[in-house]
């Protein structure tokens, strides 16, 4: 048994005076972001980066919600950051850039192939010995790779869930404050908070 909401859920608040002005402004940015082109990296590193993104988050490469590699390319872009990082790691834009080379070199040394040509186990397995720090390469002798999961987990997350679309499938209007809420007891459900939709589909 699977609970899911219905769509259309987002698009039809952002509109209505449950949201703030600023709030809607950055949802639509947002929204807009699905249809950026990359900038900072090049084809073959966006498109890896892509597929690693999509891993991380349980994403279909082939149907996803939001190619979250898009948020991180405007970053770098930009170069804008949360304005920290470990002393032991390189800037954002070198981490990154390595990141993804040590992350092909791990495939071509661990399978003889390329990242995007690898299973999705493969896949998983190379990017759980990056977060473990057992990745065959010279690159991650050179940086530490469980800081580089660190930081990449925790940015692909934010941006994940911050998506309107993504909170359009977990059920969340949080954004929809403008006018406060009522039901904020254990279990309550406001009128523009969506139902759950049971399906027995497996």
């Amino acid at each position: 048994m699977q609970q899911r909401y219905a769509s259309g859920t987002v698009g039809a608040l952002i509109d209505t005076n449950f949201v703030t002005p600023v709030t809607r402004q950055v949802l639509k940015e947002r929204m807009a972001m699905a249809e950026a082109k990359p900038c900072f990296f090049d084809s073959p590193a966006f498109d890896l980066l892509s597929i690693v993104c999509d891993r991380l988050m349980a994403q279909d490469s082939e149907n996803r919600i939001v190619n979250v590699a898009l948020f991180i390319d405007e970053r770098l872009k930009n170069k804008t950051s949360d304005g920290w990082r470990y002393n032991t790691m390189p800037p954002d834009e070198k981490m990154y850039l390595k990141g993804i080379n040590g992350i092909e070199e791990t495939a071509n040394l661990s399978f003889k192939k390329p990242f995007s040509q690898l299973t999705i186990s493969q896949q998983t397995e190379i990017l759980g010995a990056i977060q473990k720090g057992t990745a065959e390469g010279a690159i991650w002798k050179e940086m530490e790779s469980p800081l580089f999961f660190e930081e990449l987990l925790t940015e692909v997350t934010e941006i994940f869930f911050s998506y309107p679309l993504v909170q359009e499938e977990i059920g969340f209007v949080g954004m929809a404050d403008a006018n406060g809420w009522v039901n904020i007891g254990l279990n309550g459900r406001d009128g523009i908070e969506p139902e759950v939709i049971i399906s027995n589909t497996p």
